[in-house]
């Protein structure tokens, strides 16, 4: 099979495509005919060796060589031992062995396995360019708002960048749970964001977004950075601050306020998945896609994800049967 591997650890120019032996499912596993595969940030990540990661918590990069890609959507061609839930020709889509680095979820292939277990149906009403756009950002999101924030009905949630891969389905599992959304992105989100129905817009680039909210209850930061703390003033006493990546948010300041930071690692969950499938067929939640390209232009998906400015989730198409 054609698969894209990684030779040595550095920018987009060290994928590959090639030719690679299929593998096949071990116990509890099945092999997947992958037709679309999503990138995300630790794709990039473990190319890099994930030398953008502080040293204190940097992990071992994967060895030399791999295949990256976690989120896949494709059909079931052959079960292992044990599975009982899924047959041969079942649609299927997941985040795969997430947050697992020994193996991978190995996704930018042609075929690839993955537990029985991380695997939902795909949406039966998107294709499978759409449906590997969701695993990882929407699973980051439905288990921020709802296993660590646990978010109450008619809250008011800030998500600051908002129209990225994970910020775009906070916005809309927030509205779903009836939250009053606030959605910090540029200006040139703005049609997208309220096509989602957020409740208001904040253009960061006219002007400090803290000196224009206030009373936050939830502020989910998919951004970090050295001045996360700036959105301090925003939130309100008891609130919390959801870092998905990292960031200086002036602990101690926050701890006098009693402003806390429920958070967690994204990890693999064919039930929630499943969750997710269900919002999206039945108009609840929508898929941004920034950009669709092809298996063998791994390295250019990668180049434009580094450009940042990123409206949904970049997609890799597999072959022709990602439509």
């Amino acid at each position: 099979m054609r698969a894209v591997r990684a030779h040595s650890y550095g920018g987009p120019e060290v994928l590959t495509h090639e030719e690679v032996p299929r593998p096949e499912p071990e116990p509890g596993e099945v092999l997947i005919r992958v037709h679309a595969a999503g990138v995300n940030p630790p794709d990039r990540y473990a190319r890099s060796g994930f030398t953008n990661l502080p040293e204190a918590i940097r992990p071992e990069p994967p060895r030399l060589p791999f295949t990256p890609g976690s989120d896949i959507s494709g059909v079931v061609t052959a079960v292992g031992p044990g599975v009982t839930q899924w047959r041969p020709g079942d649609a299927v889509f997941g985040l795969v062995r997430f947050p697992s680095l020994d193996r991978g979820g190995r996704g930018y292939a042609e075929y690839t396995t993955s537990p029985a277990a991380d695997l939902a149906r795909k949406p039966a009403s998107v294709d499978h360019v759409t449906a590997a756009a969701v695993p990882m950002a929407g699973l980051t999101a439905y288990q921020f708002l709802f296993d660590h924030i646990r978010l109450r009905p008619g809250r008011t949630v800030l998500v600051n960048g908002a129209a990225g891969g994970v910020g775009h389905f906070l916005a809309q599992l927030a509205g779903t749970r009836s939250a009053h959304v606030v959605a910090v992105a540029s200006g040139g989100h703005e049609a997208f964001l309220r096509s989602l129905g957020v409740d208001e817009f904040i253009d960061y680039t006219t002007g400090p977004v803290e000196d224009r909210v206030r009373d936050i209850d939830h502020l989910i930061d998919t951004v970090g950075g050295p001045r996360g703390f700036r959105f301090l003033p925003t939130v309100k006493q008891g609130g919390t601050i959801s870092p998905v990546f990292f960031g200086e948010y002036h602990r101690e300041e926050a701890a006098e306020r009693t402003i806390t930071f429920p958070s967690g690692q994204v990890h693999s969950d064919g039930a929630q998945l499943g969750e997710l499938a269900r919002l999206i067929d039945d108009g609840r939640v929508r898929v941004g896609v920034d950009s669709v390209f092809a298996l063998a232009d791994a390295a250019k998906a990668h180049a434009r994800a580094e450009q940042g400015h990123i409206q949904g989730k970049i997609v890799l198409r597999v072959g022709s049967e990602g439509r």
